[in-house]
């Protein structure tokens, strides 16, 4: 099968890139903008999850480029199928365990356990997004028939 680096993969793979990356890099953003203006440090860990709808689109977009490219499948799938694992799974355990709902206190080893996950979560979103960027530099990659020879 032919692989396929037209415009419409790169499209895809730009705006998967930049979708998956969004969620981690905005709670980071603030914090900086945060201290500057107020002198205080303050990191929101569950930004990543609540900005789930963004990792879900750009994942779905990154996938499709990937299928396209035949390039860097695996590393975008099982990021991608990690990510939406783990937060369904974390959400499934708060409610089971009432962290959800506020009747048990998020402090112990079930406030860890599913602060562990976020940040799993979170770092698979991260492998999904470096598997983006290697899509990417695939993609845009001269040719060696264009590389000049000495």
């Amino acid at each position: 099968m032919k692989k396929e680096k037209g415009v419409v993969t790169k499209t895809l793979a730009i705006a998967g890139t930049a979708l998956t990356w969004f969620p981690i890099l905005a709670p980071i953003l603030l914090s900086v903008a945060v201290l500057i203006a107020e002198r205080i440090f303050r990191f929101d860990v569950l930004m990543p999850a609540e900005l789930f709808p963004a990792v879900l689109v750009g994942g779905g977009l990154l996938i499709w480029a990937a299928l396209r490219a035949h390039s860097r499948r695996r590393l975008i799938g099982w990021g991608f199928g990690v990510a939406v694992g783990l937060l369904v799974g974390v959400q499934l355990f708060a409610v089971a365990t009432g962290l959800a709902s506020g009747e048990t206190e998020p402090t112990g080893w079930l406030w860890a356990l599913a602060l562990a996950s976020i940040i799993l979560y979170s770092l698979a979103v991260i492998a999904m997004g470096i598997g983006g960027a290697l899509l990417l530099g695939d993609l845009f990659k001269r040719p060696r028939w264009l590389e000049e020879r000495p």
